[in-house]
């Protein structure tokens, strides 16, 4: 079932939105040579704690698994998602690292992620990184009433495919989210224009690419969690929850909305 929100609930999935935006800037400020994963997933449980939150994340079971053990995602170089934290992965000048994290208030749950370097990084890794990035707000921009979920995918493949010989994920991507981090629909990061779901305000979705340096080819680790490459090549994660509104895409996890990435694109387009 594909659940519209009020905007009361658009509300309250912003408080939880606000809450991943904090833990995730705190985590991203903490990143450096020589901390552990398993640091920055203590920063991240600490900001919840401290709004009184509930992670998402933690405990949480896909697929009859084992449950998730931390409030982060963190995942290292060729670890495309779910990579667990530990104190035994410590971050390296050089490495980059993808992490995602999720909230809930008052039964309303918000998920975003982003990928950084590890102090100063190869031009290729950082160009994989901005590519990523920039597919997931061209995405999210496709997420206008009206339009369909076959625009979001194509949004987000086409810039992609444009930049480069990327691998694109398959098995993963984007959700909708609300009473439950992951709900209808499935939000293919590939897609063709007018096809699929047609998008109306009230629906809440979070979108994400993953795109690796090569083949986009992947496996699960042991560990019943981590999704790494099968050639061992770097990858990039970015997610946001966003909600459809009459007036375009509102991002409930960024700070400012979305407001300046958005206006980008759209002063972009129209010029």
């Amino acid at each position: 079932m594909i659940q519209l929100k009020s905007d009361a609930e658009i509300a309250k999935m912003r408080e939880a939105g606000l809450v991943v935006a904090a833990a995730l800037d705190a985590v991203r400020a903490a990143i450096a040579p020589g901390v552990t994963t398993a640091e920055l997933d203590e920063i991240a449980a600490d900001v919840l704690r401290n709004a009184g939150a509930a992670s998402n994340f933690k405990g949480y079971r896909a697929g009859g698994s084992v449950p998730y053990p931390a409030t982060i995602c963190a995942s290292i170089n060729d670890e495309v998602v779910h990579g667990i934290p530990s104190r035994k992965r410590t971050l390296r000048a050089g490495d980059i690292i993808s992490i995602d994290c999720g909230a809930i208030v008052d039964g309303w749950h918000a998920d975003a992620a982003f990928t950084a370097g590890v102090g100063e990084i190869s031009p290729e890794a950082a160009r994989l990184i901005e590519v990523c990035e920039e597919a997931l707000w061209r995405g999210i921009a496709a997420g206008r009433p009206g339009a369909t979920l076959g625009d979001i995918g194509y949004a987000v493949e086409s810039y992609v495919r444009s930049q480069g010989d990327y691998g694109m994920v398959e098995e993963y991507g984007g959700h909708g989210i609300g009473t439950e981090m992951h709900q209808e629909p499935h939000v293919p990061n590939r897609g063709k224009p007018g096809r699929g779901l047609r998008l109306v305000p009230g629906l809440v979705l979070a979108v994400e690419p993953m795109i690796m340096l090569g083949d986009r080819r992947v496996f699960t680790r042991d560990d019943h969690w981590t999704v790494a490459t099968v050639d061992g090549s770097w990858a990039a994660h970015f997610e946001h929850t966003f909600a459809v509104t009459a007036d375009g895409p509102m991002v409930l996890t960024a700070p400012d909305l979305g407001a300046a990435r958005l206006g980008s694109l759209a002063s972009r387009a129209a010029g």
